[in-house]
C-alpha cells in the first residue's frame, strides 16, 4: 500500500503536469499539419473553383492563428506549473519550425504566388526563393533564441544579452500570424482578382516576406508580453484581454490584421523613437 500514501500521490500529480504544456505543443504542430493541408486542398481548386478553395484557405490561416494560442500557452503553462525543460524547449522549436515556418509559406505559395505566376517565370522562381529564404530566417531565429535560453549571461562578445521582457528580433509566430491574418482577410486565391491585380498583390507579399525575414534575423527588441500581468494588474489585463477577444469574435477579419501588424511594426517603431532620441541628445550635448 505504499504506492498509496500522500507523497507518492503527489508525485504522480508532478508528474503529470509535465504532460499539460506538451499537450500544447502538440496541438500546435496538429494546427500546422492541418494548414498545410488545406493549403494544398485549396491550391487544387484555386484554377477551377475559386470561391471553393477560399474556404480551404481561410481554415488554414485560422489554424495558424490557434497555434499561436497553444503556442502561448504551452510556455505560459509550462512556468506556471514549473514544468519547463530543456526537451520541451526544443520540442516547442521543432513544432514551430513546421507551423509558424513551413505551414504559412505552404499557405502563401498555394493562395498567392503559384496561381499569380508561372512556373518557368522570373516572378515565380523569386518568389519560391523568397519562401525559402523566410524559412531560413525563421529556422535560425529559433536557434538563436534557444541558445540564448540555454546560456542566457553570455554568449560571445557583442552578442546581446537574454532579457524576459523583450524578444531580441521578431519571433516566428507573429511573422506567421501577419501572413495568415492577411489570407484570413481575403481568402480567396490572388488569381480571382484578375491577373494584373493578382500579380501585383504578389508582389506586395514578396517585399513583406523580405521584411519579415529581416527583422527575424534583426537584433531589434520586441515585447515579450512575459512579464505582463503581475500585481494589481491582473484585473485590467483580465479587462483587456476579455475585450479584445470579443472585438476578434466580432470582428476577426479586421481585428487579427490590425493586431498583428501593430506587433511586427512596434519593433520598428521603437528603435526609430530610439534612435531619435539618441540623437537629439547627442545634439544637445554637443550644444
Amino acid at each position: 500500500m505504499e504506492n498509496d500514501t500522500p507523497q507518492s500521490v503527489h508525485k504522480g500529480l508532478k508528474k503529470g503536469l509535465y504532460v499539460i504544456p506538451t499537450a500544447f505543443t502538440a496541438a500546435n504542430i496538429a494546427m500546422g499539419f492541418m494548414a498545410v493541408l488545406w493549403s494544398i486542398r485549396g491550391f487544387n481548386l484555386s484554377f477551377t473553383d475559386p470561391l471553393k478553395a477560399a474556404g480551404y484557405f481561410d481554415y488554414a490561416a485560422i489554424a495558424i492563428g490557434l497555434a499561436i494560442l497553444f503556442d502561448t500557452l504551452d510556455g505560459r503553462v509550462a512556468r506556471m506549473t514549473r514544468t519547463a525543460t530543456e526537451i520541451g524547449v526544443q520540442f516547442d522549436s521543432l513544432a514551430d519550425v513546421l507551423t509558424f515556418g513551413i505551414a504559412p509559406i505552404a499557405l502563401i505559395f498555394s493562395w498567392g504566388f503559384a496561381p499569380s505566376f508561372g512556373e518557368s517565370s522570373t516572378e515565380y522562381a523569386f518568389g519560391i526563393f523568397l519562401l525559402f529564404m523566410y524559412l531560413m530566417c525563421g529556422a535560425f531565429r529559433l536557434a538563436r533564441f534557444n541558445l540564448q535560453a540555454t546560456r542566457p549571461r553570455v554568449l560571445k562578445e557583442g552578442s546581446p544579452k537574454l532579457d524576459k521582457k523583450n524578444f531580441v528580433g521578431l519571433p516566428i509566430p507573429p511573422a506567421a500570424g501577419l501572413m495568415a491574418s492577411i489570407v484570413h482577410f481575403s481568402p480567396t486565391p490572388l488569381n480571382f482578382h484578375g491577373e494584373g491585380n493578382a500579380q501585383f498583390y504578389a508582389m506586395l507579399m514578396m517585399v513583406l516576406l523580405a521584411i519579415l525575414g529581416i527583422l527575424m534575423v534583426s537584433t531589434l527588441r520586441y515585447t515579450s508580453f512575459k512579464t505582463t500581468g503581475t500585481g494589481r494588474s491582473n484585473l485590467y489585463l483580465l479587462l483587456l484581454i476579455a475585450g479584445i477577444g470579443m472585438l476578434i469574435w466580432l470582428y476577426s477579419r479586421y481585428m487579427l490584421l490590425i493586431l498583428s501588424t501593430a506587433y511586427v511594426s512596434h519593433g520598428v517603431i521603437w528603435f526609430l523613437l530610439s534612435q531619435l532620441r539618441r540623437s537629439s541628445v547627442k545634439t544637445e550635448a554637443e550644444a
